[in-house]
């Protein structure tokens, strides 16, 4: 059995493999999800992105411990930097798709609702609660983003014209 100096001859040569391998297995992931999601309204996202948050958080914990370590890599390192931001925009654009059909018409959603679920978990990594389920507080995060279906419909907000 060799070193890692074997395989990898320099630690950029390390860490661009690491991000690979990371990156190659959250898309998997999220293309999984993303077969068989097509939330139409804030609680069926909120189920979907709670699911994902719950996986990250169980069993995918060491994958998501794994992307961390690169997000921090990252901060000073403008290769990786890039391979994040690529990597993040697949599953963006897919994420900025499912806010459209639950009625944001923001594209700044995206970063307030994946900056929460980060957020949360990153809070559920480190200090682990047994009975984490997200789902109702994403559910009120993506409610108060996006107008009520009925004043969508009508134009009305409150029962005022908009």
């Amino acid at each position: 059995m060799g070193s890692t100096a074997n395989y990898f001859p320099s630690r950029e040569a390390l860490v661009e493999a690491i991000v690979e391998w990371v990156s190659a297995r959250e898309r998997a992931n999220f293309d999984e999800v993303a077969r068989t999601a097509c939330p139409t309204t804030p609680a069926e996202l909120a189920r979907v992105v709670a699911a994902a948050a719950r996986d990250a958080a169980g069993a995918h914990r060491d994958l998501t411990l794994a992307r961390y370590a690169v997000l921090v890599e990252a901060g000073h390192n403008p290769a990786i930097r890039r391979r994040v931001a690529e990597t993040g925009s697949r599953v963006g654009a897919w994420f900025t798709a499912w806010m459209r059909l639950i009625g944001s018409r923001d594209p700044d959603h995206l970063h307030v609702v994946s900056n929460y679920v980060t957020g949360l978990v990153l809070h559920q990594l480190a200090l682990p609660d047994p009975g984490f389920d997200p789902t109702d507080k994403i559910a009120a995060l993506l409610e108060s983003l996006v107008e009520p279906a009925g004043a969508r419909a009508t134009g009305t907000v409150g029962g005022a014209a908009s």
